[in-house]
C-alpha cells in the first residue's frame, strides 16, 4: 500500500516546494496539501487540497481519516521576525499545531511525523562557530523558544509513546520560487529580486553578519532523505543540525557583482540584527551526515547563478 501524506502549511515557502517534490515522488493522489486559505494557487491547483486550520484538532483528524493519511509533514509556523510582533500568536500556533499532530500519532491515527525545527533554537550563549549538535540552547526569540520546546516534546513522544517523529533544524533557506515569509534570513532571498529589479539593495543586517544558509533544493532533499531513512538510522529524535554553507551579506553582494557589476549594496540594520546576532554563524551537522548520509550540493556561487537565472524573466 502506498504512503498517504498530508502536508499542513503547504502554501508556505518550504511547504509549497515540498508539496511538488512529494507529489513527484509519490503521485498527486497520495499527497494531500492543506493550508488555512487558498493563498498559493499553484499548490491548490496541482492536486488534492484541503482547507485546514492547524490549530483545530478536529479538522486535522477528519482530514486524516477521510484520506487514510499515515504521514504528516507539519510545515505551518509563525517565523522569527513575524513572531516577535505577535508573541502569543506565534506560541499558540507553533505549539498547538505540534501537539495535535503528535497526539494523532500517539493515538495511532498516523504512523510518521515530520516537524521542522530551526537554528533559532540556539541563542547568544551557544558557541557561534561550528555549533555542535549538543550544546547550550538559550533562544531569545519566541520562534526559537517554540522550536526548542517542540524539540523536547518530539523526543518525549518518541521515548514515551514510540511516536516516529523526525526533525531537522533548518538554517536560512534560499529559494527563487516563493517570496520570503517573515524570517530573519530573508535578506538572502530579497537581495536577488532587488539586484535584478533596482540594481541595489538596502540590507537589514550588517555586512559581516555570517549565518548558516541552504538552497531550497538541498532543504527539500534533506527533508525527503530523513523521512525515507530506516527508523533505526534516526538516532536523534529531538532535531538534527543541518548545514549547507555560511556567508555574510558582503559575500552575497560580491557574488552578485560578478553577474551584475553595477549592483550596489547598503546596510541599515534593524531589529532583525539582534535576532541574527543571537544565532550561530556556522553549524556542525556531522550526525546528519553520519546517520542518514546527508550532503548538500549548492555553494554560494551555484546559488547566485541559479537565483539570477531563474528570476531574470520575472524582471
Amino acid at each position: 500500500m502506498s504512503s498517504k501524506i498530508l502536508i499542513i502549511g503547504a502554501c508556505g515557502q518550504i511547504g509549497s516546494e515540498l508539496t511538488f517534490k512529494l507529489r513527484e515522488i509519490y503521485g498527486n493522489d497520495n499527497v494531500i496539501a492543506s493550508d488555512i486559505s487558498y493563498n498559493n494557487l499553484d499548490v491548490v491547483n496541482s492536486g488534492i487540497f484541503e482547507i485546514i486550520d492547524a490549530m483545530d484538532y478536529k479538522s486535522v483528524k477528519i482530514c486524516v481519516e477521510k484520506h487514510n493519511i499515515d504521514t504528516i509533514y507539519l510545515m505551518a509556523a509563525m517565523l522569527s521576525a513575524t513572531g516577535e510582533k505577535y508573541p502569543m500568536k506565534a506560541w499558540d500556533l507553533n505549539m498547538t499545531s505540534l501537539f495535535h499532530v503528535l497526539d494523532l500519532a500517539k493515538a495511532k491515527f498516523i504512523k510518521k511525523v515530520f516537524w521542522p525545527s530551526s537554528i533559532a533554537v540556539f541563542g547568544p550563549t551557544t558557541p557561534k562557530q561550528d555549533t555542535p549538535q549538543y550544546t547550550t540552547m538559550e533562544p531569545t526569540t519566541v520562534y526559537g523558544i517554540t522550536k526548542q520546546v517542540g524539540e523536547r516534546w518530539c523526543e518525549y513522544y518518541h521515548e514515551k509513546y514510540n511516536v516516529d517523529v523526525r526533525s531537522i533544524r533548518y538554517p536560512g533557506i534560499i529559494s527563487w520560487k516563493t517570496l520570503p515569509g517573515g524570517g530573519t534570513t530573508d535578506y538572502a532571498v530579497e537581495i536577488y529580486h532587488e539586484a535584478l529589479k533596482n540594481k541595489s539593495y538596502d540590507c537589514f543586517l550588517s555586512e559581516d553578519t555570517a549565518l548558516p544558509m541552504l538552497f531550497m533544493d538541498d532543504a527539500i532533499k534533506a527533508t525527503v532523505d530523513i523521512m525515507t531513512a530506516n527508523a533505526d538510522a534516526i538516532k536523534i529524535r529531538s532535531s538534527y543540525n543541518l548545514a549547507g554553507i555560511s556567508f555574510t551579506p558582503k559575500d552575497i553582494a560580491a557574488s552578485i557583482k560578478k553577474h551584475i557589476p553595477e549592483f550596489k549594496m547598503s546596510y541599515t540594520p534593524d531589529f532583525r540584527q539582534a535576532i541574527a546576532d543571537s544565532w550561530p554563524s556556522s553549524i556542525n551537522d556531522m550526525e546528519a551526515r553520519k546517520h542518514w548520509n546527508w550532503q548538500h550540493s549548492y555553494d554560494l556561487e551555484a546559488i547566485t547563478k541559479e537565483m539570477l537565472t531563474q528570476l531574470k524573466d520575472k524582471y
